[in-house]
């Protein structure tokens, strides 16, 4: 990153003023004669590395309490409470507390940089906020801050943590609010959810990982927020509230068009019909090209209605909105003439690196920004839109012009990942061969892994622009979308014949299906999106358990190596490399009864997320603070691992450890080859720090075995060099020699994997002497 002063705040002991903008009279309906103000130190300065908030002037958010008052769209105090705690309030305070300032021009933003972000952080934790077992009373994000996690995490290699989503998240209903409806991905406020932590936890999360040469990255989600204030002002038509989002007011002459919403609802979700009828009157786009989280009576297209709501002028309105994932998440609009979902984002972005501390962001669901009217017939134009890669770069620049980075997940296709690449976030998360890598531990066969590795580096996506991910919260997504959309008519060769990309997408799904749900009753089918299970529950299924009680302590070897192999596959090659707090305990699914009322809506995710301790700091705790029932950890916690040199983490310690002695991690991927065994994968890397001038760079050879027998094969590129020595980089010992078909063979055990270095060829032999035959003259 590059280097300049901090702006100097004020000392620890003079209070920062956290809103010194006044409200304009214009901003609410009737002002409250009594000023709510908060103090707040500043967290004592440490030398650290430079974080985008060391560079962004002080000064924070002015929260505001609730009031008994009744609530009502034409009551004054209302409004006032809606705004004060609106994300569209809050970026407009933060927005004219860094306009002009200096430190907007400190850094270059125009274009993404992979690399410069892997060396800010290269290995993260995954957390999830509602699942981690804290100590009795302590919050989530203060036991992120402890120290002992930090001396655990750099013993095994970790230097990031991605905290998942912490700030407020669900609705309000009158003056209430209401649960989050996506695991906190509903946010709305700026403000820190109280279940989590506090802003001064956070900031000291950021103090301490900085202390530990580590860095924070948080969350925000520029496609839609909850239906917090800012949606239920947009319902009430106040000022540019409407504009944050995709809502059209119906006319009340055609509120006959309109589901009707039953007491206790706040909207309803169009049936196909409904939607068609809406579109043909000209009111919304209708149909999009796809419907996520499909479900029969639940979500069956992608709009929703509203009830009536009285607006701030007294007139009753009802609005039709879009959602691309809940209902409970209306989508922003970035191309409303206000700009004010533009705005919110912003504001939420430059809230968590400026005032909370964090090195980077991840951008949620940041691939459904655009959506347009297509030709007559077809559906809307709502994937791989230019806006969506328009608004990424503005989200993405702005977050490089204050020193950070971002990362996106867009499962879309893979010259979608490349064409957002090129502009926007500066890594992406690996939707490209996640489930490639499933599929070849599920089947003992690498085949359509290789294919999505080839056609990545066909297309332009390398290796070193992606994060390449064991398990998160989410589900083992297997949409395939570039297969199945975009390249369905396409031909590929795949098992020795010819099928379309949808063949291929289908025949891949069902392998997964079957391997992994039905011959294992403890992973479950989320929706139409994948399936829903851990990484230990994955790779117990693909070797044969079938029910959670087969599932043995003398199981767990056999499971530790292939998830070591998995990890292998994931942390040697250039890219980031994230694992979870399951990864790291061996945590496998919860039975389906005891998250029964969770996944009643078809929601099956919820078995993945079982609570886990890494520290062993509550070992009688049968739940997490946030109530996630306590899922059965394989490996146990954290300092137990490190004391046990046969450990799952004890073996990511030392496969991380290779990782950063030769720097894969900003390496070029140059071949995937093919392979003589149908379980082994080669990968073939140029250590070259990225510089694509240095053809000469040592090369590194990744060789992996993804059955659970020992396999024999050789190892053949046309990037090797004959005579060359094949080094073991974690023994030392010369293995093999390349020969002069630019092969050499390898054994590899069980779930086994080798980081192969290339040595320097020896020198061709001298050519030996030439010698005529002398013909022998016998005697008659």
């Amino acid at each position: 990153m590059l280097c300049c002063a901090a702006w100097e705040g004020p000392s620890v002991d003079e209070p920062i003023e956290r809103d010194s903008t006044p409200v304009e009279d214009e901003d609410i309906v009737e002002r409250d004669t009594t000023e709510i103000s908060y103090d707040e130190q500043r967290y004592p300065a440490r030398p650290r590395r430079l974080r985008p908030r060391d560079q962004m002037r002080g000064g924070t958010l002015r929260r505001f309490a609730t009031d008994p008052r009744t609530a009502n769209g034409t009551n004054p105090a209302y409004i006032e409470w809606l705004v004060r705690q609106s994300m569209l309030k809050d970026a407009d305070v933060l927005g004219r507390q860094l306009s002009g300032q200096p430190s907007m021009w400190r850094n270059p933003y125009a274009r993404p940089d992979a690399r410069r972000a892997i060396e800010t952080s290269d290995v993260w934790f995954t957390a999830y906020p509602l699942s981690l077992i804290t100590r009795p009373g302590e919050s989530f994000l203060h036991a992120l801050g402890d120290e002992a996690l930090w001396e655990a995490f750099e013993q095994v290699g970790i230097t990031g943590i991605h905290t998942g989503p912490v700030k407020r998240a669900g609705g309000i209903t009158g003056w209430q609010e209401t649960p989050s409806v996506d695991g906190h991905f509903d946010r709305i406020s700026t403000q820190i959810d109280p279940e989590f932590g506090d802003e001064a936890s956070f900031r000291r999360l950021a103090d301490v990982a900085d202390s530990h040469g580590g860095s924070v990255i948080d969350d925000i989600v520029p496609g839609h927020t909850g239906k917090g204030a800012d949606f239920r002002l947009a319902e009430m038509a106040y000022k540019d509230y409407p504009g944050i989002y995709h809502m059209v007011e119906i006319p009340p002459e055609d509120w006959g068009l309109l589901p009707v919403i039953p007491d206790g609802r706040d909207s309803v979700n169009l049936d196909r019909d409904q939607e068609r009828e809406l579109s043909e009157r000209g009111y919304i786009i209708g149909e999009l090209q796809r419907v996520i989280f499909y479900t029969v009576g639940v979500k069956e297209t992608n709009w929703s209605a509203t009830a009536a709501v009285t607006g701030v002028d007294g007139v009753e309105r009802r609005w039709v909105y879009l959602h691309y994932f809940k209902e409970g998440q209306p989508s922003i609009n970035w191309l409303d003439p206000t700009f004010s979902g533009m705005k919110l984002v912003i504001g939420d972005a430059l809230h968590s690196l400026g005032d909370l501390g964090t090195s980077a962001l991840r951008l949620d669901a940041n691939g459904f920004l655009g959506v347009e009217k297509s030709t007559e017939g077809l559906p809307a134009w709502s994937e791989g839109h230019p806006l969506s890669h328009a608004a990424n770069h503005i989200i993405a620049s702005m977050v490089r012009k204050v020193g950070g980075f971002t990362f996106q997940e867009l499962n879309l296709t893979i010259e979608d990942i490349r064409d957002t690449g090129a502009v926007g976030a500066d890594l992406s998360y690996d939707f490209v061969t996640r489930p490639g890598y499933h599929h070849a531990l599920a089947t003992g066969n690498t085949e359509f892994l290789r294919l999505a590795l080839n056609t990545a580096l066909e297309i332009g996506v390398e290796p070193a622009q992606l994060v390449h991910g064991l398990q998160n919260h989410d589900e083992l997504t297997y949409e395939l979308v570039h297969w199945a959309t975009t390249h369905r008519d396409d031909v590929y060769t795949y098992r020795h014949r010819e099928v379309t990309g949808l063949e291929l997408a289908e025949e891949v799904r069902a392998d997964l299906t079957d391997s992994l749900t039905i011959e294992a009753d403890y992973n479950l089918v989320f929706t139409q999106n994948g399936i829903a299970c851990t990484t230990a529950s994955l790779i117990a299924a693909t070797q044969g358990k079938a029910r959670l009680d087969d599932i043995t302590d003398d199981d767990m070897p056999a499971i530790r190596d292939a998830h070591l192999l998995l990890a292998k596959y994931n942390a040697w090659q250039p890219g980031v490399f994230a694992l979870s707090g399951w990864d790291l305990t061996g945590t496998l699914t919860l039975p389906s009864e005891q998250v029964g009322s969770l996944i009643a809506t078809g929601d099956t995710r919820w078995i993945e997320r079982g609570a886990h301790d890494l520290l062993d700091v509550a070992p009688e705790a049968t739940r997490s603070l946030a109530g996630m029932p306590r899922a059965r950890s394989l490996y146990g916690s954290l300092p137990s691992q490190l004391s046990n040199p046969e450990s799952f983490a004890v073996g990511l310690r030392d496969v991380l450890s290779t990782r950063r002695a030769h720097d894969i991690a900003i390496a070029s991927q140059i071949d995937v080859p093919q392979v003589a065994h149908q379980s082994m994968l080669v990968l073939v890397h140029r250590l070259d720090g990225g510089d694509k001038r240095r053809d000469d760079a040592p090369l590194q050879i990744t060789v992996l075995n993804f059955s659970g027998e020992t396999i024999e094969g050789t190892v053949r590129s046309k990037s090797l060099t004959p005579r060359s020595g094949v080094i073991d980089a974690e023994s030392g010992e010369t293995l093999a020699r390349v020969d002069d078909l630019q092969s050499f063979p390898i054994e590899l055990p069980p779930y086994g994997g080798l980081f192969l270095l290339l040595g320097e060829p020896e020198p061709e032999p001298e050519p030996r002497p030439m010698t005529r035959a002398i013909p022998i003259i016998s005697g008659s």
